[in-house]
């Protein structure tokens, strides 16, 4: 379906060279003529001719110009080819955001291969499994994730090549400034089917280990027709990446910004009143933040947020998390009627819009279904559920969302029903076509908009030798949205303390899945079939809240 509103973009930087007319700035219409879909799309080649001299990319003092952004990107490229990085094969990116990072993900697509973006947060053991589970052939590696690639890289076999980003060189690695060296400058040959290139996002596992969510390509009609829709269309367009770029909004919509031929402007850690000095200082359009970094910048002193002109921004992209509507309200108030919030996941992409002029109308909800996004609401026997009433929520495929997870056909298969998957979140939809979460089927928390998986955390927890039984959920935060709870069933004549099973559960969990609270209840209540019921455990918690998730 065309989009009614203008692209404010020259039509060649988002067209195939010569494959379409010469460029001409489009009156409010349709989208302009894209390329069909699976057809790559070098964006960056395009507008290194288009706007050769126009800012790409900043990170602090630091910037490129799209066409020094193509000479690096390309260098690298033909560097990993040279190497034998292969078409199709896993490159892992193990680094903080800097501009060196969005190189490594560009230059990955370029030479054809799939970057998997590591979190990093994850301790020894969880690097160790991705490493291994994801068949990756190369790493690039930075900062100070080059210790711990250094720890781990033994359980990597197949990895055959390390490339460190920045000052830090070890024997066993290339730096990245010995790939600029090895590498051409000529446009790598392109795979034709790849579209706007693929990607592979570890999310946690629902069996205690994490899933690789393959996404084989996105197209660029897909993806224009959500930018439009999220406010993202401007010929002026800024982007601030805030949130790390392993998550895969922030990824995604630096992918989006650059696609349109905007700046980007990447934030090497998130500080509230650092992010409101960029906005001010580079023009800022837009940015994606989850809600717990919109309500710091919100909780500043009024002081503090009155030296910063934020009235650049169009569009303040909120996701990942249910938002307070406290947070709401004074994100309006200070930024203006430029509030988006949507829904979706890393395996779905994005599902649902909600606008600014319906962000207080609609409280609680997450909006519409976003363009050509087809949603189905089903009960447990796959049946469509009244207007007004919950059900689970199934997306239609759709090119963009993900493919399978990695290895793992049986994960795949669960998600889906005849050509709709879902992640198991539970909402209802009004009269209106506005959706409303309200439950999640799947053991999942979300605690500051990162997805925490309780078996990855009980799974770990069980090797405790005190430990009899365990279970793991998310209890209502106001600041964080969830947080982790543990309750423990000790064995007969064992002792341990709330602090002691943090200790423990430390060295073999990232910190952030780490249980907050831990409870030693007296009885755990069980089925017939002697399985624990994890709801009477959790429900107690969420009593009093207009949410359950």
């Amino acid at each position: 379906m065309p989009l009614p509103s203008a692209l404010p973009l020259c039509a060649p930087a988002l067209l195939e060279r010569g494959a379409q007319a010469a460029c001409r700035v489009r009156s409010p219409g349709r989208l302009p003529p894209l390329p069909q879909v699976g057809v790559r799309l070098d964006f960056v080649a395009l507008h290194a001719q288009s706007k050769p001299d126009a800012v790409a990319q900043i990170e602090g003092d630091r910037s490129l110009t799209w066409r020094e952004l193509l000479e690096r990107r390309n260098r690298v490229a033909n560097a990993l080819v040279k190497q034998g990085v292969g078409r199709g094969e896993h490159v892992i990116i193990y680094a903080p955001n800097s501009l060196e990072y969005l190189l490594a993900s560009a230059a990955t697509r370029a030479a054809n291969a799939v970057p998997i973006p590591m979190n990093h947060r994850l301790v020894a053991d969880e690097v160790s499994y991705i490493l291994e589970h994801s068949d990756a052939v190369a790493a690039f590696v930075g900062g100070p994730y080059v210790a711990m690639a250094e720890e781990v890289r033994r359980h990597a076999a197949r990895v055959r090549l390390w490339i460190t980003l920045g000052s830090q060189h070890r024997p066993w690695a290339t730096s990245l400034g010995e790939l600029l060296e090895q590498g051409g400058t000529d446009s790598p040959a392109v795979d034709p089917a790849q579209g706007l290139g693929g990607s592979m996002i570890y999310t946690g596992g629902t069996t205690g280990k994490p899933k690789g969510a393959l996404r084989a390509a996105s197209d660029a009609q897909t993806t224009l027709a959500f930018m439009q829709a999220l406010g993202m269309m401007h010929d002026d367009h800024a982007h601030l990446v805030a949130g790390p770029l392993y998550h895969s909004a922030p990824g995604s919509f630096s992918l989006f910004a650059a696609l349109l031929g905007g700046t980007v402007v990447v934030m090497p850690r998130f500080d509230p009143e650092q992010a409101l000095h960029l906005i001010d200082k580079h023009r800022i359009t837009s940015t994606f933040m989850a809600p717990t970094l919109v309500k710091r910048i919100v909780d500043l002193p009024e002081s503090v947020r009155a030296r910063y002109d934020v009235s650049s921004m169009r569009a303040l992209i909120v996701a990942a998390a249910p938002c307070p509507m406290r947070v709401k309200e004074a994100a309006l108030g200070y930024f203006g009627a430029c509030l988006y919030e949507f829904y979706g996941s890393t395996e779905l992409g994005i599902n649902t819009i909600l606008r600014p002029e319906d962000v207080l109308r609609k409280p609680g909800s997450c909006g519409r279904a976003a363009p050509n996004i087809e949603i189905a609401l089903l009960d447990d026997e796959g049946r469509p559920v009244p207007t007004g009433e919950p059900g689970e929520v199934y997306v239609r495929r759709f090119r963009g969302m993900f493919d399978v997870y990695y290895k793992n056909s049986e994960a795949t298969v669960q998600t889906e029903r005849g050509g709709w998957h879902s992640v198991g979140d539970v909402a209802w939809v009004d009269a209106e076509g506005f959706y409303t979460l309200c439950d999640r089927k799947r053991d999942m928390i979300i605690s500051g908009g990162v997805n925490i998986y309780p078996a990855e955390i009980e799974d770990a927890l069980h090797r405790h030798p005190a430990i009899e039984d365990v279970a793991v959920f998310g209890v209502p935060d106001d600041d964080w949205g969830e947080r982790v709870h543990a309750a423990v069933q000790l064995r007969p004549n064992q002792a341990l303390t709330a602090d002691e099973l943090r200790a423990f559960a430390r060295r073999h969990l990232a910190d952030y899945k780490v249980p907050r609270e831990v409870s030693f209840p007296e009885n755990f209540p069980r089925d017939t079939a002697g399985k624990l019921v994890k709801r009477l455990l959790r429900d107690p918690y969420w009593v009093g809240q207009d949410r359950k998730i």
